[in-house]
């Protein structure tokens, strides 16, 4: 396994961050486990849940995923050997059944408490945002919402000041953004050395082959501000897999359990994209998802790549990615796709 550090403090964490979002729906609690205990063994000490999960989310699974990472660790005694992160969940309908009001500070408060003692732990490593209250380009979303841009956008001080007060009482020990913009990165940022608060340390955004927008705009900001980006769906949900090339969809995947999820990554030019990254892929002996994740893997903006799977062999080959060094061929040949068809997926 490679290291590097959650940017601006000396928490290590793992190249390759274990993700969480099936636990409890797709994967059973003894299938979490078993994933959790392969990961470490294999050097992965960095996990990412969500009070959200499992999804898709709703009323009758909320909370299982943090509650399988709780039982782990009550059955392992390995919390002090993980660096745990989770998010409070963003406002809207969607998440109408965990609570109302967005990002108020009752709510990161509920929001906090309830999500220690489902995990069973005093202690969160890095405290997310899941996404913004206001409108912005994400979740397949790929020009800016300006019908919702007159909203009165986060109040961004009393979020931070919040955090901060957990900090400072030891429940939380660094806070992140995700599904962020430049524009609110920066306000962030800036909010933190206006008031001598706590900066953002990480960024979760979605990022892959087929969806690179976060190098416009965020992977400067990210570099000059020292804020990592930990990239998820990596595989655009299985997208770059291939299993969906030519309308496949095979039994119990995700994008056919649940399609709407990949319908993002799914259309003619991304079609197109995925084969061409295919053939390099064969090309040089490697399978399509090594190619995809050993890709994100050498990005200097990235502090983490956050690989899911809902079976071992692909959580096996997900972590091996690791050990996958690309050659200066393989990553123009790499670019030269994404010349041709850039960002096909939102």
């Amino acid at each position: 396994m490679k290291y590097t550090t959650l940017p601006n403090t000396d928490i290590k964490v793992s190249k390759i961050c274990l993700g969480t979002m099936t636990w409890g729906n797709q994967n059973t609690e003894a299938e979490g486990h078993e994933q959790m205990d392969y990961a470490l063994e294999k050097g992965v000490n960095f996990f990412d849940a969500a009070e959200l999960y499992p999804v898709p989310a709703n009323a009758q699974t909320y909370g299982h995923t943090e509650k399988i990472i709780g039982s782990w660790f009550q059955k392992t005694g390995n919390r002090d050997k993980v660096v745990l992160a989770s998010k409070i969940a963003g406002g809207g309908d969607y998440t109408a059944h965990i609570r109302k009001g967005g990002l108020s500070k009752n709510n990161i408060i509920d929001a906090i408490e309830k999500s220690l003692q489902r995990l069973q732990t005093d202690y969160i490593d890095l405290y997310q945002l899941h996404w913004p209250n206001r409108g912005v380009n994400v979740f397949g979303i790929r020009d800016f919402p300006t019908k919702t841009a007159s909203q009165e956008a986060e109040n961004h001080l009393e979020i931070m000041e919040t955090l901060h007060d957990f900090i400072k009482q030891g429940k939380i020990r660094q806070f992140g953004l995700s599904n962020e913009t430049p524009w609110g990165t920066m306000k962030y940022v800036q909010t933190a050395e206006q008031h001598n608060l706590p900066r953002p340390v990480t960024i979760q955004n979605s990022y892959s082959l087929i969806h690179r927008g976060f190098e416009v705009g965020l992977s400067e900001v990210s570099m000059r501000e020292n804020v990592g980006l930990l990239a998820y769906s990596p595989l655009a949900q299985g997208v770059l897999s291939g299993k969906y090339l030519d309308g496949n969809l095979p039994e119990g995947a995700r994008g056919t359990l649940f399609p709407r999820f990949i319908a993002r990554y799914r259309n003619e030019g991304s079609e197109k994209a995925v084969t061409l990254y295919l053939n390099i892929a064969k090309k040089h002996g490697l399978t399509l998802s090594e190619l995809s994740l050993a890709f994100i893997n050498q990005l200097p903006f990235v502090t983490s790549n956050i690989i899911g799977a809902t079976k071992m062999d692909q959580l096996k080959e997900n972590i091996n990615s690791i050990n996958i060094d690309l050659s200066d061929e393989i990553l123009e040949e790499i670019n030269a796709v994404h010349t041709l068809i850039p960002n096909p997926a939102p």
